[in-house]
């Protein structure tokens, strides 16, 4: 868990809570709204949108955005000969300024073919090496069944999924703990929906 009042901004400050902070995904249908999913908050009110494939039209292309339609991440998977050539495949996730400059915020690995439970998605961000330390996170448990878990490099828990009542896969709920980056959150998760096949996939 992460110190009392300590804030650990990775996208910015702005989506970090003193308090743990429940938020609701709820999916959007390809063929009318174009894919992709919206956050809200308790009140009802979005939070963040995630742009896919059917919005995009280019596979491996996911955007995150605040709720009023303003662009926090361009996340891309990559793509190259010596990616190809890997057992794992990644995605970098960028934010972009209003100069169109790109910078590094998170990438992401997952397993092209798994051979074992041991084998997890690790997720490396910017500043992630503190006092000679290399920090990460890693998801542990199902997306597919809304139970899986994003803990940091020490084990504990940030954000912990929940299904949603018998919608589970359509409506879910994520908690994200005090201090930890809602955005980051939702980038994660806009990641492991569309390795998954869900809505952000064509």
């Amino acid at each position: 868990m992460s110190e009392p009042g300590k804030l650990m901004p990775i996208i910015s400050k702005a989506y970090c809570s003193s308090s743990p902070i429940t938020l609701t995904v709820r999916q959007r249908p390809r063929v009318i709204s174009g894919g992709g999913f919206v956050v809200m908050n308790s009140t009802q009110n979005a939070v963040f949108m995630v742009e896919g494939c059917s919005s995009l039209g280019a596979k491996g292309q996911l955007r995150l955005k605040d709720g009023h339609g303003g662009l926090l991440l361009s996340i891309t998977k990559k793509e190259s000969i010596v990616q190809s050539l890997s057992i794992r495949n990644r995605w970098d996730g960028y934010s972009i300024d209003c100069e169109g400059e790109k910078k590094f915020i998170f990438s992401l690995t997952d397993p092209k073919c798994p051979i074992g439970k041991e084998i997890k998605i690790k997720i490396e961000h910017q500043g992630a090496t503190t006092k000679g330390c290399r920090q990460y996170f890693q998801v542990n448990g199902s997306f597919v069944h809304r139970t899986c878990s994003i803990e940091d490099h020490r084990g504990n828990i940030i954000a912990q999924l929940e299904a949603k009542g018998s919608n589970g896969r359509d409506w879910y709920n994520v908690t994200v703990q005090p201090g930890h980056d809602q955005a980051f959150v939702i980038g994660v998760l806009a990641v492991l929906d569309n390795i998954h096949g869900e809505s952000t996939r064509c």
